[in-house]
């Protein structure tokens, strides 16, 4: 796939705080309609960046794993939540759950395990990749297609040589 407008940057946190300043960077960003995928190893830290990003746009109580449920819906304060973890589907299975209602709608959706599932993604997202480092520090290589986020990528090149 050649990427025609694309910017990458790479996010390093050292600890719990660190991933929840991404997060809260990208939620404050978000508008409906945006999309972030999200892979890396297991244990990478992808559902505590779902919490952390869900918190940020004012979704309360828990968040977890919709690992079995393939999608969970949330009510946040900004806008509807839409955390999917699709490790576990099929492309057919895939196919038939309507994503794009999802992808275009009122809400910011998160997709965990996206890799699995490229040809059903919208062309303009932002794309996380987490990696485990020493120190138990996190990361994240952070890849935007599109607008806005390749404009998201600049800013927050920018920001992480300011903290």
């Amino acid at each position: 796939m050649e990427l025609r407008n694309s910017e990458e940057l790479e996010w390093t946190a050292w600890d719990p705080p660190g991933t929840i300043r991404l997060a809260e960077e990208l939620a404050a960003r978000s508008v409906p309609g945006t999309v972030i995928t999200l892979d890396g190893d297991l244990g990478a830290g992808k559902t505590f960046f779902s919490q952390a990003f869900a918190r940020a746009i004012g979704v309360a109580g828990v968040v977890n794993s919709p690992t079995f449920t393939i999608i969970k819906e949330y009510e946040g304060a900004v806008m509807p939540f839409y955390h999917m973890d699709v490790y576990r589907l099929s492309q057919m299975e895939a196919d038939e759950l309507g994503l794009d209602d999802y992808f275009y709608g009122e809400g910011v959706t998160i997709v965990e395990w996206a890799s699995l599932i490229p040809e059903l993604l919208p062309d303009n997202r932002i794309e996380l990749f987490i990696s485990l480092i020493e120190d138990d520090g996190r990361r994240f290589r952070i890849r935007g297609l599109g607008e806005p986020y390749t404009h998201w990528c600049r800013q927050l090149q920018e920001k992480e040589g300011q903290v």
